[in-house]
């Protein structure tokens, strides 16, 4: 609850809100404090003269921040109204809370009238103090802004839970602890009180006395004041303009202010947005959790980064004073990289701690503060805030992007000394890299027999020499882009075998490996080159299908049982890189229309291909084709297909494009983009029709081309979403199935300088 005091205290003065207003850019300030930063504008700037003009377009007018500039470009604590004579230049003030805001431009005239009701200069002006946006208030003047009632609620239970005890409401000097309430009166009695005011006789012997804390539980949830509109104080808000996005009132209806916008239910609206604010917080509270355990993780770092610092410390103290005189004076240089390295790594570690510190506890105060306003029972309140609030929790969940949780520093000091040279060397005396203490690994030896690629993915085994005498600790495994490209990591670990899935299809890739341990690492193994299929293949996948699609030929083709439409996908999946596959119709009778495509895991079985928002799909008669996604068609074109035609799907997952071709001519414009996720190749179809999947190692021209034109921007191997490694146990082994290729071609040495 603590973290979120911040949420609860206004941007001006740095106290908790008293009265809050919503802005229209819905950030809050206190009434009080919303009157004391107005400023008056000129008068060709009123509302007034703006309607007059024609060019009034709403009660509250953002103005022109480029001619009224309230935050100095130079952020030097000075603003102006550049542009306006009558406007001096006023300095600006710094709220508690770091934010610049503007004084008063005159002090506001003596009235007897409170805050809420004193009449506002004519033609004032409002400047958010949060995010700087300007706008002139009409002749309402603040009464126009909405009140938060429901940040005023959470500041009640706030304040009211930092209160250590309730005390007696009727105790003339020191008020003792209260011991009971009554529901009736509302009351906190002590017991004393509780004896002479509040006798258990008489008409009060009817009344409920609680303890405290449930009172104060029972005060909590009793019914707030209905809300009424700003327009029409008579009236209560009964719907939520969507197109607004505020609650309106019958009246503002009967007027017509909202004649053409989408009006809906206060109570529908409301339990919607608390659904989508809920759903919102889910996301960010996993961040936090994250968050959470990185902290762990980088204190964890600061304290063995301090081990491993002194340790070194001590073993070159300790080889720098077994030399002479002479290299006692280098020995201090040393030590001075050391220590330099030292803070070096503990000030990158410490500042990643602090911003990583300071951004979750943002994160925790505002889902506090979200968590709170969710418990709030005022639906029009809440709507006036749930937009605003929906938006900064994704905004705050996108702050912890990938990258965010990664320690930016290693741990280890990789330096050793090296004593060997002479004494006349002690000059040129410099730390190494590698570590002298012990030799490292032998070059570890592919094993063709083993190796093999499947589809889209490559499995890879090694061992280390038989003569070896020096152990490994661990593999590193690099392959390059497919392209001829650098080498990048895509495996380090203990084991002998690995799978790198999320290849390109119809692509070279060179892998190497090496072996490492404390002392350093080896040298690179002959490179090996492997093929992947030119073109995706799969089966066809029972276990997901309706269960009016018939199986046949291993489940390489599909008919169905029914007149009506359904759907098959296959067992293979694609979320990265270029993927291009072909079906073959091998019966196509009374010209029904099939479709072609990709689809979710979850999309609808009973219905055409595309119906829904889980298909991207192309159905096609004899003579035509057409697009559908959500049941929406779009783009006919000209060509159908026969008994033995062929259908090809380009999925291109690097440009977010879907392509298809009949008999390998590419069938209308690209037909879908923008589309991302995991998709598995998909067919709907009746009992008139019969598909099969191109068996493994037959690939028409157009195949091969489309797959080597649309590849095009390179994954990065090490990106674990993009390309799924995974290590296989040694004793495991991997049969080569269908597609398989065991790759004999080894590139001559081409090793690159050790690190």
């Amino acid at each position: 609850m603590e973290e979120m005091e911040e949420e609860l205290k206004c941007p001006v003065c740095g106290s908790f809100y008293r009265e809050p207003i919503i802005l229209p850019c819905s950030h809050n300030l206190c009434q009080a404090c919303a009157r004391n930063i107005l400023v008056q504008t000129p008068e060709s700037e009123s509302p007034q003269s703006r309607r007059a003009s024609g060019s009034g377009v709403s009660d509250y007018d953002y103005l022109d921040l480029d001619k009224m500039s309230l935050y100095s470009e130079a952020d030097s604590g000075y603003g102006s109204y550049g542009g306006f004579a009558s406007a001096p230049t006023t300095p600006c003030q710094k709220s508690p809370n770091g934010v610049r805001v503007f004084p008063p431009a005159m002090p506001p005239p003596a009235t007897h009238l409170s805050p809420a009701l004193a009449p506002v200069p004519r033609n004032s002006c409002i400047t958010c103090p949060q995010c700087h946006r300007s706008l002139i208030l009409d002749d309402r003047g603040l009464r126009g802004f909405p009140k938060n009632r429901v940040l005023e609620g959470v500041i009640d239970r706030y304040q009211q839970s930092k209160a250590a005890a309730l005390k007696c409401q009727l105790c003339e000097k020191a008020p003792k602890e209260a011991t009971v309430m009554c529901e009736q009166c509302d009351v906190f009695y002590c017991d004393p009180c509780r004896l002479r005011c509040h006798p258990p006789r008489g008409p009060l012997a009817k009344h409920r006395l609680v303890p405290p804390a449930q009172g104060r539980v029972s005060r909590r949830l009793s019914p707030r004041k209905v809300s009424t509109c700003t327009d029409h104080e008579l009236e209560n808000h009964s719907m939520y303009c969507v197109q607004c996005k505020m609650p309106v009132c019958y009246q503002c209806l009967e007027e017509g202010k909202h004649s053409s916008h989408e009006v809906k239910a206060l109570g529908a609206m409301w339990k919607l947005h608390k659904s989508q604010l809920s759903q919102a917080l889910n996301g960010l509270s996993d961040r936090a959790k994250e968050a959470k355990e990185f902290l762990v993780q980088l204190r964890n770092m600061v304290q063995q980064i301090q081990e491993n610092s002194v340790e070194f410390e001590a073993c070159l103290v300790a080889q720098c004073d077994a030399l002479i005189d002479a290299l006692n004076r280098r020995k201090a240089q040393l030590l001075a990289r050391v220590n330099k390295e030292h803070e070096h790594k503990l000030k990158v570690v410490r500042d990643q701690i602090s911003h990583c510190t300071v951004k979750l506890r943002q994160t925790t105060g505002l889902m506090e503060y979200c968590l709170e306003v969710i418990k709030e029972n005022d639906p029009s309140g809440f709507l006036q805030i749930s937009d605003a609030l929906i938006r900064r929790v994704h905004l705050t969940e996108d702050q912890w992007g990938k990258g965010t949780l990664t320690p930016r520093m290693t741990t280890d000091f990789d330096l050793s000394l090296d004593n060997s040279p002479l004494l006349q060397s002690i000059h040129q005396l410099d730390f190494v890299q590698m570590k002298a203490s012990s030799p490292v690994p032998a070059t570890p030896i592919l094993q063709l027999e083993e190796c093999c690629t499947h589809n889209n993915s490559a499995t890879l085994s090694w061992k280390q020499p038989p003569l070896s005498t020096v152990p490994a600790e661990g593999y590193i495994l690099e392959l390059d882009d497919g392209n001829g490209g650098q080498f990048r990591e895509v495996y380090v670990g203990k084991e002998t075998m690995c799978t790198v899935d999320g290849l390109h299809f119809n692509s070279t890739y060179n892998a190497r490996i090496k072996a490492f341990n404390k002392t350093g690492v080896s040298q690179y193994s002959k490179t090996l080159v492997l093929q992947t299929s030119e073109v995706a293949w799969f089966a066809f996948d029972p276990g997901s299908a309706h269960s009016d699609i018939i199986f046949s030929n291993d489940n390489l083709t599909v008919t169905c049982s029914s007149y009506d439409d359904r759907v098959v996908l296959g067992k293979t999946g694609f979320s990265k890189g270029v993927h291009y596959w072909e079906l073959t119709v091998d019966r196509y009778d009374n010209h029904p229309d099939p479709a072609f495509g990709v689809a979710r895991i979850d999309v609808m079985k009973d219905v055409m291909l595309g119906k829904d928002d889980k298909a991207w799909a192309m159905y096609v008669d004899n003579n035509r084709s057409w697009f559908m996604h959500n049941n929406s068609h779009t783009n006919r074109t000209e060509g159908g297909i026969t008994k033995g035609a062929t259908i090809g799907v380009l999925l291109d997952l690097n440009r977010k494009t879907l392509t298809f071709f009949i008999n390998d001519e590419q069938q209308g414009p690209i037909a879908f983009e923008n589309v991302e996720g995991l998709f598995f190749p998909a067919v709907s179809l009746n009992r008139n029709v019969q598909v099969s999947t191109a068996p493994p190692g037959v690939t028409s021209a157009s195949a091969r081309s489309a797959s080597k034109a649309a590849r095009g921007q390179y994954i990065d191997p090490r990106d674990r979403e993009a390309n799924r490694v995974r290590p296989r146990p040694r004793h495991g082994g991997k049969e080569r199935g269908k597609g398989s290729t065991v790759t004999t071609e080894m590139i001559p040495d081409q090793h690159q300088p050790l690190r």
